[in-house]
């Protein structure tokens, strides 16, 4: 899963009736939503709160510092989570590199690891917030990697040396590595968050039913989420809600399915379920643009060497008799080394074939609608939303030029004209500054043969129809990279304002007038203790002055009968 991230803000626009012309690219133009200021956080404001989340991925780890206002008391509402920015306007992160997985063998420095990380969110924070701050420290694909010992060994580290120096609220379970389904609900978490579909459907916006796991629940209408689909270098993951019960052909796809089907509850209360989600999510290692090339480079080699033998042609073992490609664009010559065999390769341009030959890689099995044969809950075609990110943008996007709102005629149109564009032209045209500046030549060589492959794991592999509107190619969200982190810490802190539910209805319950009543009860009671302690003394004062005078008495008396004595004596 590629990460989404960038530094720009978005603001939208409100009730404006688009234009039919109007670029819409990925973005709706009917609301008003700033998804991030770009003014710095006021840390000076004590009623902020502040959250941390360090991704810990294979190639190098980051910080992100995120911070949100007060609950707003409405149960059925999330926390308005936002990126923290700098004085300098900036997103507070920071990345170092390698991945944490390379500690695997020194576990002990894992805590040392993330210190530079650590210190940099200290420094953002608000000390005086530091106590009341969550951090997660959340482990991808690199630790999935290693045996479960040596994970508990890192994360037994840092659980218990991270609180030695810093004073954030982090306990055992806020260090954890997480699966790549995890990873996948949490960044569909992410997107929809940022384009408000967490929000309360207006009147105008697309809803659908929802049909939740709880008993004699009535069906909940709200506003539609929307899917992603994420293509790298090497894998492939798609992740969208599954707004009906699914309904299963056997015990064996029922549990197939368990492992794929996400069902949980974003909102603050257990006993709401206006923010219960089922969401499908599934990762296929190996279909990446990249992977899916190599693979199909090294089916040409096998196949051709073994035709070969069998024919006892010569066919791609000289530049003169190379194997024609009907992926690479025409006139490009390539070649392609495995172990001690080196394969000759001319561009034939042919997107058609290109489709037929690309297919077999997708590994579909009696008519599954999924790659590899893995179950796949049901899409409601009619009534969803998809994004596609990283591939599915650049296939369109680089060379293409239509990247945003997709249109399977117009894009194998686009597609086929450039695998029959020769090489020569293709490389005048980089050169002449045609293309998105992000187009290189490893971009114009593998064009033709990655169309191909994301039109068919579209319309092959997960079955989308061919005439499917809803479907935009982006780089951005809002025009910003939208990272699974901000899933996380929304997933994380869900609960967090039933705490402040809590305290206001406590406040609520004691109104101004009981607390004012309290207060001077405990003033009257006070005065009155003091009261009775005063009337001890003035009763014991009293005493004393009573017993002094009776002790004069006596002895006046005492007086008087020694003078009478004496009278007494002849």
């Amino acid at each position: 899963m590629s990460h989404f991230y960038s530094d720009r803000a978005v603001i939208l626009i409100i009730n404006v009736k688009c234009p039919s012309y109007f670029p819409l690219m990925f973005l709706s133009c009917r609301y008003l939503s700033i998804a991030e200021s770009m003014e710095a956080t006021d840390v000076l404001n004590p009623s902020l709160n502040y959250g941390i989340v360090v991704d810990c991925g294979s190639s190098g780890s980051r910080v992100f510092v995120y911070y949100w206002p007060p609950h707003n008391g409405n149960p059925h509402t999330l926390l308005d989570i936002r990126q923290m920015r700098d004085r300098d306007h900036k997103p507070v992160v920071k990345k170092i590199k390698p991945g944490i997985s390379t500690l695997a063998q020194t576990p002990a420095r894992a805590s040392d690891y993330l210190q530079p990380l650590l210190s940099f969110a200290a420094a953002h924070v608000p000390r005086a917030k530091h106590k009341e701050t969550p951090l997660y420290i959340l482990c991808t694909a690199g630790m999935r990697l290693l045996p479960d010992s040596q994970q508990a060994a890192i994360l037994e580290d840092l659980v218990t040396d991270v609180p030695l120096e810093f004073d954030f609220l982090f306990s055992r379970s806020h260090a954890e590595v997480i699966s790549g389904k995890q990873e996948g609900v949490y960044a569909w978490i992410g997107i929809n968050f940022v384009l408000g579909r967490f929000d309360h459907a207006d009147e105008e916006d697309a809803t659908v039913e929802v049909t939740t796991g709880s008993q004699n629940q009535q069906p909940i209408s709200r506003r539609r989420t929307v899917g992603i689909m994420d293509m790298g270098g090497a894998s492939l993951q798609i992740a969208y809600e599954v707004p009906s019960a699914v309904t299963f052909s056997s015990p064996q796809e029922e549990e197939a399915a368990k492992s794929l089907l996400a069902e949980f509850n974003l909102g603050c209360d257990v006993e709401h379920t206006q923010h219960v989600y089922r969401v499908y999510v599934t990762t296929f290692l190996g279909f990446g643009g990249n992977m899916a090339r190599q693979r199909y480079e090294d089916q040409l080699v096998n196949s051709t060497l073994a035709k070969n033998r069998l024919l006892s042609a010569q066919t791609g073992l000289s530049e003169d008799k190379p194997y024609l490609d009907p992926c690479l664009p025409v006139g490009l010559s390539d070649t392609v080394v495995r172990d001690d065999h080196m394969l000759y390769l001319r561009g034939q341009g042919d997107w058609a074939r290109c489709q037929e030959a690309v297919r077999p890689f997708l590994g579909l099995h009696n008519g599954t609608m999924s790659p590899r044969g893995v179950y796949q809950a049901p899409i409601d075609f009619s009534n969803s939303e998809f994004y596609g990110f990283s591939e599915f943008y650049y296939c369109m996007e680089d060379v293409l030029r239509m990247g945003g709102q997709y249109d399977s005629e117009k894009y194998s149109r686009a597609a086929t004209d450039y695998c029959t564009t020769k090489w020569s032209t293709l490389k005048q045209r980089l050169d002449s500054k045609l293309f998105s500046t992000q187009a290189d030549l490893s971009r114009l060589k593998y064009q033709c043969f990655k169309s191909a492959w994301m039109y068919e794991v579209l319309h092959s592999g997960f079955r989308f129809p061919t005439d499917y509107p809803s479907l935009k190619t982006a780089q951005l969200v809002y025009d910003k990279e939208v990272q699974w982190t901000l899933g996380a810490i929304l997933f994380k802190t869900r609960f967090l304002p039933l705490r402040d539910l809590q305290q206001e209805a406590f406040r609520q319950s004691h109104p101004s007038w009981l607390r004012s009543s309290f207060v001077y009860n405990h003033h009257l009671f006070s005065l009155c203790i003091l009261v009775v302690l005063l009337a001890i003394l003035l009763y014991i004062l009293r005493l004393r002055r009573i017993h002094q005078r009776e002790q004069r008495q006596a002895e006046a008396l005492d007086l008087l009968w020694a003078e009478e004595g004496e009278a007494l004596i002849p």
